[in-house]
């Protein structure tokens, strides 16, 4: 098992500390978007246009993985 970390970028950021053991970086992945589904639902009705929310995964080293990103833009 590997460690992974899932850092949060939404107006600052919030970095993983402590990072969850997964099997691999497939399992790393589904965890991340089930994670980012759950997080976005709870920014209900503050995300604005212009904002940018971000779910980054880093591997064991903090080498990225994965990113994540959701924007919104008036056109």
């Amino acid at each position: 098992m590997a460690r992974y970390f899932f850092n949060i970028h939404h107006q600052g950021s919030d970095s993983d500390m402590v990072g969850e053991e997964l099997a691999n970086d497939e399992t790393a992945w589904l965890e991340a978007t089930r994670m980012a589904g759950e997080l976005f639902k709870d920014i209900d009705g503050k995300f604005k246009p212009g904002d940018e929310w971000s779910l980054e995964v880093t591997d064991e080293r903090r080498n990225p993985l994965y990113f994540i990103r959701v924007s919104a833009e008036r056109v």
